[in-house]
């Protein structure tokens, strides 16, 4: 069953780290932001819902199943950095609006599931970690990934990807059953996110507007 933890990361550094981590500019980030931690070939390890609350205090929500790599990966890159990541407590995703917030109070998961895929808000597991580039998710669509800050793991293909060309196949919402050789983001009973070429779709519903345009860089 999807689980989701809830870090509280704080420090002196933390915020010079998750800047050169997280593909969105962490300065600009109020409210619940969905962003990604790529790996070097800049494809999405870790999706998170990353919140500011100061230079030196971030909340971070990420699946179960990837807490534990998570935990992993923040040791591995800040171990020389002043940063502590705390209380991991388990949180429950609600929609408000167009932004998924946490809380401990238990939810309808499957609703929540539900909700966020017709808006096209994707969302990266264990089973989907190293598979995705941002651009293919529509992350930048979302104000999850920013062109202008500076450098982060994989920031060199995922910039190539949008100043110099653009994603084969990309995020759509279909009605299931899926149609094979697909690949499936997220499901539930009767909607999915899939990134396939448009033309290899035939039951695809429209997304919501900024999700609908153009996922390449405008000319």
């Amino acid at each position: 069953m999807l689980a989701f933890i809830r870090y509280q990361f704080a420090g002196l550094d933390v915020q010079k780290f998750l800047q050169g981590q997280v593909t969105v500019h962490v300065e600009r980030v109020t409210t619940s932001q969905y962003t990604a931690i790529c790996d070097l070939k800049g494809r999405i390890e870790f999706g998170l819902w990353l919140t500011r609350h100061s230079a030196e205090h971030f909340e971070i929500v990420v699946t179960q199943d990837q807490s534990e790599n998570f935990e992993k990966h923040v040791k591995k890159y800040g171990a020389f950095s002043k940063i502590s990541l705390t209380e991991a407590t388990q949180v429950y995703p609600t929609l408000q609006d167009t932004t998924t917030v946490f809380d401990t109070q238990p939810t309808d998961i499957q609703a929540w599931e539900q909700q966020a895929i017709l808006h096209g808000q994707a969302w990266i597991t264990a089973n989907t970690a190293h598979v995705f580039q941002p651009q293919e998710l529509r992350l930048h669509q979302r104000h999850g990934v920013h062109y202008d800050k500076g450098c982060y793991l994989g920031q060199e293909i995922v910039a190539r990807l949008w100043f110099k060309a653009k994603p084969k196949s990309w995020l759509h919402l279909v009605n299931t059953p899926v149609p094979e050789n697909v690949a499936i983001v997220n499901a539930v009973k009767d909607y999915a996110l899939v990134v396939a070429k448009p033309d290899a779709l035939q039951n695809m519903i429209e997304l919501p507007t900024p999700l609908n345009e153009e996922v390449g860089r405008p000319k």
